[in-house]
């Protein structure tokens, strides 16, 4: 009989933000396969919920709004309190957030911005590594973007706390290092996933019919590896983040892109983009922008239950 393969973060309990759909997801699914035990956050219930039976005993779900700092600190306690310890923290919640030209972003939606993006990393790492002092290790590993290390790849607010993140994960490495806690963070380039269609507002049944949309034309052409990047590319590289083959690296961004920042320039077909849109049932993609922005902005004075 052969050897029983061990997992490559067997043992090992790990918070991940952000779990319901894409990257999240992804990655929730592999760490149950290499041996981990999970603890999942996300503010899409129904799909968190469905994500952790899927998964089975070792995983649990909580509803989790990172731009609170009581949920992130109960899904962290929750972890201890489960299954003893914490040893990833995975900072992945997201959108795509507010965009336009600069003159006509609404403040307000710009702040919810920075709450989801970048301060739910920030309260991620604050409240994780009194834990993993405490222990003596620990792992933070930040989901940032191509788009925070080069113009052009996103949309003005997303860019800024994209490479905020990079910052954050350099200089926070340089502090915990002495305390056994590696800190980095994975930039994936054009991922297909539903938050093409969620940062534009679509429900999410439009959403991921858009992001199959992308991801056998626009998607697979714009980098110079010619296929759209998929969630489980970067749940590959999160996972070896995570992993003791990974136990000499700190303070990196770990570019996963098939090659798009090596492009000097990202010819953008936009002509494309907005038949697929039309597509859909979009034509006034402007004023479909202000929409979503007003929207956003209207969540800067809702409470967080």
């Amino acid at each position: 009989m052969g050897e029983k393969l061990v997992g490559k973060i067997n043992g090992k309990v790990a918070v991940i933000t952000g779990c319901a759909s894409g990257i999240g997801k992804a990655t929730a699914k592999l760490f149950i396969k290499e041996g981990a035990r999970v603890v999942l956050g996300d503010i899409q219930d129904d799909l968190g919920k469905a994500l952790s039976d899927e998964l089975g005993p070792n995983a649990i779900y909580q509803h989790a709004n990172v731009r609170s700092e009581n949920h992130i600190k109960s899904l962290i306690e929750l972890a201890v309190e489960r299954f003893g310890k914490l040893d990833i923290m995975f900072n992945n919640a997201g959108f795509g957030g507010v965009g336009g030209p600069i003159n006509e972003i609404p403040t307000d939606a710009w702040d919810v911005t920075m709450e989801v993006m970048l301060r739910s990393v920030f309260l991620g790492m604050k409240n994780a590594v009194p834990i993993m002092k405490k222990q003596g290790y620990g792992n933070i590993i930040s989901t940032a973007s191509v788009a925070g290390m080069r113009t052009g790849f996103g949309p003005h607010a997303y860019s800024t706390a994209k490479a905020a993140i990079i910052h954050l994960t350099h200089t926070v490495a340089m502090e915990l290092g002495e305390f056994n806690i590696r800190v980095n963070c994975v930039a994936p380039g054009g991922i297909a996933t539903a938050i093409f269609g969620r940062g534009l507002g679509f429900p999410q049944d439009w959403a991921e019919r858009l992001s199959d949309m992308l991801k056998s034309t626009y998607l697979s052409q714009i980098q110079p590896i010619k296929r759209a990047g998929l969630p489980e590319d970067i749940a590959k590289a999160v996972l070896w983040l995570a992993s003791d083959d990974s136990s000499f690296v700190s303070g990196h961004a770990l570019l996963v892109d098939g090659g798009l920042l090596s492009r000097s320039i990202l010819e953008q077909d936009t002509g494309e983009l907005e038949e697929r849109f039309k597509a859909l049932g979009i034509e006034d993609m402007e004023e479909h922008r202000r929409k979503l922005n007003e929207d956003i902005a209207k969540l800067k004075n809702e409470p967080i239950e």
